[in-house]
């Protein structure tokens, strides 16, 4: 099954606090909204559960970077 460039939509929102005069970012959520038939939609929730595992982005802050994320599915 190929996506197309509308079936999946992510809407990013970030807290950022001032630490000695420099902006520092504290924590960052992802709001992924996904059009996929319900047959698929349980392994678009196993792979949501571990893809910041396999996240370069996700690896590289973690630790200093809170990310939440969320999955939910279009009508």
């Amino acid at each position: 099954m190929k996506l197309g460039e509308r079936d999946l939509v992510a809407q990013v929102e970030g807290d950022v606090v001032v630490e000695e005069k420099v902006l520092v970012i504290r924590r960052i959520r992802v709001s992924y909204r996904l059009a996929v038939p319900e047959e698929k939609r349980e392994v678009a929730e196993r792979v949501h559960e571990i893809h910041a595992r396999f996240c370069p982005v996700a690896r590289t802050l973690a630790g200093a970077v809170e990310i939440e994320t969320r999955l939910a599915f279009a009508a």
